[in-house]
């Protein structure tokens, strides 16, 4: 992951969720990333790799690669 970015912006949305952006390098393959820590107890990042990452809080997540080509799901039970 590059280490070099730029903070963008974060606050809280009208609907009580807290959200953080930065810009990395043009390089990257996001060079948007942000994450969202959601009122409800999940949360979502999309990184600057190209990946994301789902948590819904009650012990369900989802990885999908940078490639998007495949995703990986876990759950607690």
């Amino acid at each position: 992951m590059p280490d070099s970015f730029t903070y963008k912006s974060s606050g809280t949305n009208s609907q009580g969720n807290h959200y953080c952006a930065r810009d990395y390098c043009s390089s990257s393959a996001n060079s948007n990333s942000y994450h969202y820590s959601n009122s409800d107890g999940s949360y979502y990042y999309s990184n600057s790799n190209g990946s994301t990452y789902y948590n819904n809080g009650q012990g369900s997540a989802t990885y999908t690669s940078p490639s998007e080509s495949s995703s990986t799901s876990s759950s607690k039970k």
